[in-house]
């Protein structure tokens, strides 16, 4: 259904109701509390939602520093509100306690501070809930835990700006829609504020609602539509809500609301919002149990390990987002809350053992979006995969590219190796035969685009579009051992490595479906890559791989991490792999915690930089993989002993998206990096493939085979179990156990007639 909307240059009317500009119907606003210092926030997300406030619930309407940016509740990257906040007298709650432990929802306890001669400090106790599912929803319970009876004013303020997700960002735009009022209909006496009055006479009364709303420059409407449940409030002022409550001793009330977000009367979440707090927790906790019941489950004889896994477990839960009838893993809160190519496809690798589904739903959904004409603006191409999805006004304006946008030279590679290695784990036929074209599609973008020079590089065409187009996209990351920028068009090492990868994966699949043409050709020319790759990419003198080729076809000779994601996947020489693995162990890369974006000595070197000499760990996870493969195994437990022990010691157990890259020093914790995502999706992917590199799983499903070759605990776990194991059809269950340096292997339990070998 399309709603009905008429529009004059006074009044919009959309199914019913009235709305005028904001200007022409000034409205009373309340203070907002000073906060006096930098506020540390929570995050829930449920789907397409998320939510950032401070420890107290709270989104404040002032702060000296001007506040979070990232705080507000967000939607379809648009802010929906960016102000909500309690008080009580007028004044901010004193935080007691606060948690955002579940993901989906927070809770708070605060209490009041002293309020003149009326109210003595820490007698009201105030407990907070917010859920999401579909809508926020809130929950406020007020006790008075005073020997009298207390009369006192709360509060709640609302607002909402309605920008643009990469407004919050900092993007610049020339011009903006306008903020609208709600009104009632005309009388004789004029236009009735919506939200002017409550009616007392109990025989009239209604739930009462606030409406905050906005036109887009594309004429789209949103709105936050605020209904109150419990006790209503006794009046209103402008968007605050104000509750006249009188509590007996040891009294407690109950106040409540949910907020649901409309696009042109339509909500615009894809989920169908509960009508209560208690339901949108139900519905909740029943799809996380069915998300459990479903994945591997991890299990060790450490209780601080087992928290670590646990947590990346939810959040692969939390961080799966619905895109049309499809659900993948949205890359990271709050920044990157939607579909991205790149980020999709290495989570969902590295997930296959814990569920092979999201690598699924990633493959069909990245394929719905592959190119299919030639576009400069959004970087599309036939054959490519994309970038990064938006669905704000931005995008719908055209303002950013991002409808899809196609600026990423790695996504395409990326996605025929998931394509066949979904396929070693599930041997879904189905699903192959599916995406064969996709396949075929893939692989003719990258030949079309390494006829030039023979690799597979980038340079960017869109003028708001990404200068740097791999993992590492930030401006100022492709820098030679001078730290100079290097001009492109750039082709990165480890780019070089996913194209080898996807050709030889890919010739045994057309040598599977008797496509002898196509196997043998993909076989040869990924023969043809690695030798001309370890003579072009080689740095004589450093006797290692350099970041990428630059413009001129010259080396970019800086010492990065970038070549280790090369090393499991068989592009270089076997010398030249140990070269690379010994020099990404030396004191400049690996500082303790993991191995750095840059070495330490290079000029460009900033431990607070983004991809300067932070650290990250999925990067990290990808280089023990590599070490793994080279049978470099204590090396390999040593990158994961030091993310774990930095993942230990995050909020929540839960590991960031990267942290500073200062030297690992005694007791001293781990630097977080300022504006990092947490929860992430690569970050939390890490978890499991660190598991994967220990246990050493080979799946061979089209042959019914699992190998587990030479599994290795560390020191600090002594045994490990997998259950609910999925290969093919069969369902198993795993033991390891480690004795001194060797590690034993059990199948507990089987259900199917798959045939596990374990090989020492």
């Amino acid at each position: 259904m399309t709603p009905d909307t008429l529009m004059t240059p006074e009044k919009i009317f959309l199914d019913g109701k009235t709305f005028i500009p904001a200007e022409q119907l000034p409205i009373p606003e309340w203070p907002c509390v000073v906060s006096e210092r930098s506020q540390p926030t929570l995050t829930v997300k449920d789907d397409d939602l998320f939510f950032v406030t401070d420890t107290i619930g709270n989104i404040s309407g002032c702060s000296l520093n001007d506040g979070n940016p990232s705080m507000g509740l967000f939607c379809c990257d648009t802010r929906f509100l960016n102000r909500l906040e309690l008080q009580i007298e007028g004044r901010s709650p004193v935080l007691l306690s606060s948690t955002a432990e579940k993901g989906f929802s927070l809770s708070a306890l605060c209490t009041n501070p002293r309020i003149d001669e009326r109210l003595r400090a820490e007698t009201i106790g105030i407990r907070r809930e917010i859920v999401l599912n579909g809508a926020l929803f809130e929950e406020i319970e007020i006790s008075n835990y005073s020997t009298t009876t207390v009369n006192f004013e709360l509060s709640l303020s609302f607002d909402a700006d309605f920008v643009d997700l990469f407004e919050v960002r900092g993007y610049d735009r020339e011009k903006r829609g306008r903020l609208l009022r709600l009104v009632e209909p005309t009388t004789e006496e004029g236009i009735i504020d919506a939200v002017s009055s409550v009616p007392k006479d109990p025989s009239t009364f209604r739930e009462e609602s606030l409406t905050l709303a906005y036109q887009g420059l594309d004429g789209s409407v949103m709105e936050s539509r605020i209904l109150f449940q419990h006790h209503q409030p006794d009046s209103f002022k402008g968007y605050t809500a104000v509750w006249q409550l009188e509590l007996a001793s040891h009294e407690t009330q109950k106040l409540g609301y949910r907020v649901n977000m409309l696009k042109n009367n339509q909500s615009s979440s894809t989920v169908s919002a509960a009508t209560t707090l208690g339901q949108a927790k139900a519905a909740e906790l029943m799809e996380e149990q069915n998300w459990v019941q479903q994945i591997t489950r991890i299990s060790s004889d450490k209780s601080t390990f087992n928290r670590v896994i646990e947590r990346a477990e939810q959040d692969m839960y939390l961080l799966r987002q619905s895109f049309g009838k499809h659900k993948t893993v949205s890359a990271g809160v709050p920044w990157f809350s939607t579909l991205f190519g790149r980020d999709s496809l290495i989570t969902a690798s590295q997930t296959l053992m814990l569920n092979s589904q999201i690598a699924r739903e990633t493959l069909i959904l990245l394929a719905t979006y592959q190119g299919k004409n030639d576009d400069e603006w959004r970087e599309e191409e036939p054959g490519k995969i994309l970038h990064e999805l938006r669905l704000g006004e931005m995008a719908r304006c055209q303002e950013i590219p991002h409808t899809p946008y196609y600026g990423t030279v790695d996504a395409t590679p990326l996605w025929l190796m998931l394509y066949a290695e979904h396929y070693a784990w599930t041997h879904d036929q189905e699903l192959l035969e599916l995406l064969w074209p996709n396949a075929l599609a893939a692989m003719e973008w990258i030949d079309r685009n390494t006829q030039q020079t023979s690799y597979l590089g980038y340079f960017r065409k869109s003028k708001r579009g990404l200068v740097n187009q791999g993992w590492k996209d930030s401006g100022d990351c492709i820098v030679d051992h001078k730290g100079e920028l290097a001009n492109g068009p750039i082709a990165l090492c480890e780019v070089q490595a996913y194209v080898y990868a996807a050709k030889m994966r890919l010739a045994e699949i057309a040598r599977m479906k008797k496509r002898l043409d196509l196997a043998d050709r993909w076989q040869e020319e990924a023969r043809s890559l690695k030798v001309r790759f370890n003579l072009d990419f080689w740095v004589e003198d450093q006797d290692f791989c350099a970041l990428a080729l630059d413009g001129d076809g010259k080396p970019v000779d800086s010492i990065t991490s970038n070549p280790g994601h090369c090393l499991h996947l068989g592009l270089f020489t076997h010398e030249r792999a140990y070269s690379v693995a010994e020099r990404l162990r030396a004191p400049d890369m690996f500082n303790g915690w993991g191995i750095r974006t840059l070495s330490s000595l290079s000029p460009a070197y900033n431990p607070m930089g983004y991809h300067t000499g932070s650290v990250w760990p999925h990067d990290n996870a990808l280089i023990a993989m590599g070490l793994r493969s080279l049978g470099l195994i204590d090396q390999a437990l040593e990158i994961f002993q030091g993310l774990f022990d930095m993942t230990s010691r995050q909020p929540y157990q839960r590991p960031p998206e990267l942290f500073c890259g200062y030297e690992r020093n005694g007791d001293n914790a781990p630097v977080q990096y300022p504006v990092a995502c947490t929860p992430q999706a690569w970050a939390t992917g890490s978890v499991f493939q660190l598991l994967q590199m220990m246990v050493n799983l080979v799946p061979d499903a089209q042959n019914n085979c699992l190998r587990i070759i030479d599994p290795a605990l560390p020191e600090s776990i002594n045994r490990l179990s997998f259950h609910n194991l999925r290969v093919g059809p069969t369902i198993l269950d795993l033991e390891f156990e480690r004795s001194g340096t060797t590690t034993a292997c059990r199948v507990a339990k089987k259900r199917g007639n798959l045939r596990v070998v374990i090989e020492a």
